[in-house]
């Protein structure tokens, strides 16, 4: 990629100086392999340094840099500027329908609050081994897709459901049920059954499928909702299981 200038258009907005958001443009010259991040970061050290976003490990892990990027929710660290090139300017926002506490930096307050609701943690099953719960490869296959949810919000964000449903839980605080409810090591799969089902849970899902378009880990936490409706509509028909 040759050295050329991009626009930056980014959406400002402090809630304790401004009445309403405003975009803002900045040139930056870009260089071999440089994202999005450091196009911000060249602003916030050259340009601007009232600049506000989040970030962290800068390798897709953390998932602190999600943010609406030329009209798709992405992750800056990840997002190539090369890749943007054939934009005017590249448009960048925060996370849609959250509250901003700065810029481009939103408040995950609601977002973490929905995770800690259906308890996103392993109760281990009694007796507790010296060591550790042996668990074979196969059980672990169900679990291997969900446990790389980095919980940057994206698919929260980007859900209508939530948009329109405060108290919904969201795909993301689905996902994080179901990968627990699957875990052959829980002990607790009804307890976690009864966390998710009601209009606030799972069958608030429509299966728009936005979650899975903005995972910037290409997770899919419809299909973990529908698998959990599956096991809800079993349990009405079988009976809870006994406790192990």
């Amino acid at each position: 990629m040759a050295d050329v200038d991009i626009t930056l258009k980014v959406q400002r907005f402090d809630p304790s100086a401004d009445t309403e958001p405003y975009w803002q443009k900045y040139t930056v010259k870009t260089q071999p392999g440089m994202t999005v991040l450091d196009a911000l970061f060249e602003v916030l050290n050259h340009q601007d340094g009232t600049l506000a976003f989040r970030f962290c490990c800068r390798a897709g892990v953390c998932g602190s840099c999600a943010m609406m990027i030329a009209g798709k929710v992405r992750l800056a660290c990840e997002t190539q500027v090369a890749t943007l090139l054939d934009k005017r300017e590249i448009a960048i926002s925060p996370l849609p329908h959250q509250k901003v506490v700065k810029d481009l930096a939103v408040d995950y307050d609601l977002f973490f609050s929905r995770l800690k609701s259906v308890k996103p943690y392993l109760v281990g099953k009694e007796p507790y081994p010296e060591k550790e719960y042996i668990q074979m490869p196969k059980e672990r296959v169900p679990i291997n897709e969900p446990i790389d949810c980095i919980m940057c919000g994206s698919c929260t964000s980007s859900c209508t459901m939530a948009w329109l449903d405060p108290g919904y839980l969201g795909p993301a605080a689905l996902l994080k049920s179901y990968r627990f409810l699957v875990d052959t090591r829980d002990s607790i799969p009804d307890e976690r059954l009864d966390l998710i089902e009601s209009e606030s849970g799972v069958y608030r899902c429509h299966t728009q499928f936005n979650c899975v378009e903005s995972c910037p880990k290409k997770l899919n936490p419809t299909e973990a909702i529908q698998r959990q409706k599956i096991k809800l509509i079993k349990r009405k028909l079988f009976g809870r299981k006994r406790k192990a």
